[in-house]
């Protein structure tokens, strides 16, 4: 089966310190969407309203460059003949 998206309600978050090399994992309450053309974490702000963050992929930039009409003017498949 090809995996072409993933998704879960919880994220599990390493880091690791630079003064003391000591690792700490947390489980976060962060919902986690990931595709080709990007990754999104939901969440809520200080204040409890909804909240997320979007990393578009470069992928997903060439695509969105495409669709606004930014994009090369020449058919990526070579000529539909």
């Amino acid at each position: 089966m090809e995996l072409h998206e993933i998704h879960a309600e919880s994220v599990v978050l390493e880091v690791t310190d630079e003064v003391t090399g000591e690792t700490f994992r947390r489980e976060l309450p962060i919902e986690f969407y990931e595709n080709a053309n990007f990754l999104r974490l939901k969440g809520e702000n200080f204040e409890g309203n909804p909240s997320e963050l979007v990393f578009i992929s470069d992928t997903g930039a060439r695509r969105l460059q495409d669709l606004t009409g930014r994009g090369p003017n020449q058919d990526p498949c070579g000529s539909h003949r």
